[in-house]
């Protein structure tokens, strides 16, 4: 892949990068996928909101690169993924048992008559997952992270998720010196992972020492997604807030 970071970047050498201060410049290919006039106009509309051009510029994927949508649910990433890595990259649309079936509906549209031939849809127990070792140059988890420390109380003895095992797969799966973008809903200093129940949110200190402890060290961030207005005390699927909670976008970086 290509270098992360430009090298006044790199001399800086401060966690949050260049990018903390302001944006990333998309690059002519991840506009060239957006304006693709193969993509639905669902996937169009939900660009205004996630930004995507500028937020996978932080990752600074190229073509032939082999990355994971890991929870893609419907595979909205997965399809701009397609396009950035190119034919002879490839994309793993991974989804545990549960995202798959909430992303049934939208999958069966996305990966009809194979319109995304370098999409490989890879479904498996959160516990294994099937992504192999040493194989991903990157990987997105978008808006799922905190689902990992989520239980669905409404199912009598409802399955939970070993987050640390979860997150050791995707460690493994990486590359040395692989990275891995993580976009989330951003829950109040102090409250760990606990707003994950109530508000399906996590909060972001949490989320870096999390990552830390296996192996992948925060590079930078970006604000693109930020909304200072966002209290932070709201389910992230109140109308008053929803599409516009205060997300924080992270990198993170397996050690070479």
């Amino acid at each position: 892949m290509r270098q992360l970071l430009l090298a006044s970047c790199i001399a800086l050498a401060t966690v949050s990068g260049c990018a903390s201060g302001g944006g990333v410049s998309p690059s002519p290919d991840i506009a060239a996928v957006l304006a693709s006039s193969s993509r639905s106009a669902e996937d169009r509309e939900r660009d205004a909101r996630d930004k995507p051009a500028e937020v996978l510029a932080l990752a600074k994927l190229e073509a032939g690169d082999t990355v994971a949508d890991i929870l893609a649910g419907s595979g909205y990433y997965s399809e701009i993924l397609s396009g950035i890595v190119g034919p002879q990259g490839q994309v793993l649309l991974v989804n545990d048992e549960r995202y798959d079936a909430f992303g049934k509906e939208g999958l069966a549209k996305r990966l009809a008559d194979g319109r995304l031939p370098n999409v490989r849809h890879v479904v498996g127990p959160s516990e294994a997952l099937g992504m192999g070792e040493n194989v991903l140059d990157g990987a997105v988890i978008v808006m799922s992270y905190h689902d990992l420390y989520w239980v669905d109380e409404k199912k009598p003895d409802p399955p939970k998720i070993d987050a640390g095992q979860f997150l050791d797969q995707i460690a493994r799966a990486l590359k040395p010196g692989g990275v891995l973008l993580v976009v989330d809903h951003s829950a109040k200093q102090g409250t760990g992972s606990s707003a994950a129940q109530t508000l399906h949110r996590i909060d972001e200190q949490f989320a870096i020492a999390d990552f830390k402890q296996h192996g992948l060290a925060l590079e930078a961030e970006l604000p693109v997604l930020r909304n200072a207005a966002d209290d932070r005390s709201k389910n992230v699927f109140d109308p008053a807030i929803r599409g516009k909670t205060d997300r924080f976008v992270h990198l993170y970086r397996k050690a070479n």
